[in-house]
């Protein structure tokens, strides 16, 4: 039975975690999104998660994720709402609730083109784009001579150290749960200094390469020469547009754009950190 709109609007918000993996997966899979249950596990565990039940019992009628970076940045993601409930103002409203929940903290998001309109009346603004490109890595042409090896539990603290300077705010959370949650994890290496790290983690089909920092564009290149050399899977990423040499290394060896994205901020004219060395999220979700 439908549901009216004022008791839409009375249906309470709650907090999710990883109880509710399946139930965030099937409303993926609902809106024609793949399942990503891996990758579910990771944001619930790392995040915070906000959904709605469905009075009829019939799952989440709505849900996202929030990655928070401290009071200075948190990244929200998956916001996703039950097909039968699209259009009635219900993704409007769980936004609104964990803009509330969020204060002054300052909130980045990607947004799909059909999302755009709705972020853009909610006080976010585009501060860029990035696109996503998939495929099987081909290998042609040479790799830059930089060294780079898979990462050892020796490496942690320089990675994270790195990360920080780079990403600009701690992201502990996330960062020391890739060893476990990607399959391969590389650090580039010069004069025995970490300069770059990327991980590649299973999603589907593919491997996501994610993050991927690097001091340059060619220790970039050179972290997913390895990582695309320990997998037969398709390759995908997200890479920020202004990464122009590096987007154009990525389709010459195979890759090719399914998807581009505004990067969204709200409460702040800029992200932190150093944007011509942070060339990949670890996941869009998680900004």
């Amino acid at each position: 039975m439908p549901i009216s709109p004022t008791a839409l609007a009375q249906l309470p918000v709650r907090r999710l975690d990883t109880t509710d993996l399946l139930a965030c997966a099937d409303l993926s899979e609902n809106r024609g999104w793949p399942r990503e249950e891996h990758k579910w596990g990771l944001l619930l565990a790392a995040g915070t998660g906000y959904g709605i039940d469905d009075p009829d019992g019939d799952g989440l009628l709505t849900c996202c994720v929030v990655t928070s970076y401290g009071p200075d940045l948190a990244s929200i993601g998956m916001v996703l709402v039950a097909e039968r409930y699209a259009r009635q103002g219900v993704g409007r409203r769980l936004m609104r609730y964990v803009m509330e929940q969020a204060g002054e903290t300052p909130l980045a998001l990607y947004a799909t083109p059909n999302g755009q309109p709705l972020y853009e009346g909610l006080g976010f603004t585009e501060i860029g784009r990035s696109a996503m490109v998939k495929g099987h890595f081909s290998g042609v042409g040479p790799t830059p001579r930089i060294t780079v090896r898979p990462a050892t539990a020796d490496d942690l603290q320089e990675v994270l150290r790195l990360d920080h300077e780079i990403f600009g705010l701690d992201r502990t959370p996330l960062i020391t749960r890739l060893p476990a949650f990607a399959d391969h994890l590389r650090v580039a290496v010069e004069d025995e200094a970490i300069t770059g790290f990327a991980a590649a983690w299973p999603n589907m089909d593919t491997h996501v390469v994610g993050p991927l920092i690097a001091r340059d564009t060619a220790t970039a290149q050179a972290l997913v020469a390895s990582l695309a050399a320990a997998t037969d899977r398709p390759l995908r990423t997200d890479v920020d547009v202004r990464h122009t040499e590096l987007l154009g290394w990525l389709k010459e060896n195979g890759l090719v754009t399914i998807a581009d994205n505004a990067m969204m901020l709200r409460s702040a004219p800029a992200l932190p950190g150093d944007a011509t060395r942070r060339f990949a999220p670890l996941t869009v979700a998680a900004g």
